[in-house]
């Protein structure tokens, strides 16, 4: 008895999850798994039209002859890459009009032609023509006879559905577009944008901890950089760096901190000297970094807020008795105890990071040296409509945020097991 209500109960349970299932498989996996069989395929974007047989009807009279009509189809195969096979053409007419001169490839019977035309190739044109002769002397109603549209079938291969793979398109992310650079960027602009943004997070969540007036409202106004518009606050930059008419270069001027505005935003480097070195600083993708650290340390402080506090003010009370001082108390005390929601905060923004792609297109479109690989994913799925090649530079971004999760949490893994 126990065995059959555990079964039906199991039973029930499955029927009831179902929906669920497909919906996420319909709105989550389909993609995932469609991304995966592109990256596979030397595809573009052209190469995605089904192939089909296509006609267009041209009814015209015979100049001299009221009792003959002439009926013209242009023919066409409607791919550039792929032949259709077995085509099949089909039209009916008014029972008052008889075929003249007929085609070797068609037959007419009872008020109906069928046409075999054998294989179509690419880019296929015909004009295939007909003459009528109206039976019966009455006048033909070119619009109607228009209407009756011909039927046309014919087999042609998906390039999307068959059973064709290859590599080229990996071979093709990995050697043949600057894969090793797209990947420092990628890597330079997410590790430190990531880190600005928690460091400003935390110096943040320490000066709104304090009790001072108007806590409330300046907490309020931190969060506007991360719930305003993408797009007005990219708009906004770019107008305030704008090299000929932003502000931020006009109070340089003015100020005679710089003698010519600097293009932040379209100039790739800047030669700075510190302490007599000269180096090279990545001028624009430094500047969407600032950016990225500005729109997204309001998320870090939020979190780390929470956590400050939850942190018990006794063992601060003891840290004054013992005349720690502030620095001391820091380390000692809060840096411990917000560790766990910064290696969280930390895996979740550099995740983001490496996948974001807004904030980088709206500032340069990915000009100046700020090219990252979600940039490269638009720039070959869709300036240069290379859809496998797209995909497979996503699937490569999949990749390597499954291993750096892999290491990051055996790496946390571990310093937990220490603790």
């Amino acid at each position: 008895m126990k065995d059959n209500l555990s079964y039906t109960e199991k039973r029930t349970a499955y029927i009831l999850t179902l929906p669920a299932v497909c919906l996420v498989f319909a709105i989550i996996l389909f993609p995932i798994f469609a991304n995966i069989w592109i990256s596979f395929k030397e595809v573009e974007l052209k190469d995605i039209r089904i192939p089909e047989p296509r006609a267009k009807k041209i009814v015209k009279t015979v100049s001299g002859d009221e009792n003959k009509i002439k009926i013209l189809y242009k023919l066409r195969n409607s791919s550039l890459l792929q032949e259709i096979r077995k085509v099949k053409f089909e039209d009916k007419y008014p029972k008052n009009l008889k075929p003249l001169d007929l085609d070797q490839r068609c037959t007419y019977k009872k008020n109906k032609i069928n046409c075999d035309f054998g294989t179509w190739p690419a880019k296929y044109k015909e004009n295939f023509q007909i003459l009528f002769k109206i039976t019966d002397n009455s006048v033909i109603n070119k619009k109607e006879l228009k209407s009756i549209k011909p039927k046309l079938d014919g087999d042609s291969d998906n390039i999307l559905l068959n059973a064709n793979f290859t590599l080229k398109n990996f071979k093709k992310v990995i050697f043949e577009n600057e894969f090793l650079d797209l990947l420092l960027t990628t890597f330079y602009y997410t590790f430190f944008g990531t880190i600005g943004s928690i460091i400003f997070g935390i110096l943040t969540a320490q000066m709104v901890n304090q009790k001072f007036y108007g806590r409330t409202f300046m907490r309020s106004v931190l969060l506007f950089p991360y719930v305003a518009p993408v797009v007005a606050l990219a708009y906004t930059w770019e107008l305030l760096l704008d090299p000929n008419s932003g502000t931020l270069n006009s109070l340089l001027i003015n100020y005679q901190i710089i003698e010519t505005p600097i293009n932040l935003l379209g100039q790739k480097y800047i030669d700075i000297n510190i302490l007599g070195i000269d180096f090279k600083l990545r001028l624009a993708l430094t500047t969407v970094i600032i950016f990225e650290i500005w729109r997204y340390f309001p998320l870090a402080f939020l979190f780390i807020l929470a956590r400050l506090q939850a942190i018990p003010k006794e063992l601060y009370e003891a840290a004054d008795v013992d005349g720690a001082s502030p620095f001391q108390k820091f380390f000692k005390i809060t840096l411990p105890q917000i560790t766990a929601v910064i290696s969280i905060l930390f895996m979740i923004r550099f995740i983001w990071n490496f996948n974001k792609f807004e904030d980088v297109f709206l500032l340069t479109g990915g000009a100046s040296g700020t090219r990252t690989l979600p940039i490269n994913v638009y720039q070959q799925g869709f300036a240069i409509s290379d859809i496998g090649t797209g995909s497979a530079v996503s699937i490569v971004i999949v990749i390597l945020l499954l291993l750096f999760m892999f290491f990051y949490f055996k790496l946390l893994g571990r310093k937990v097991d220490e603790n």
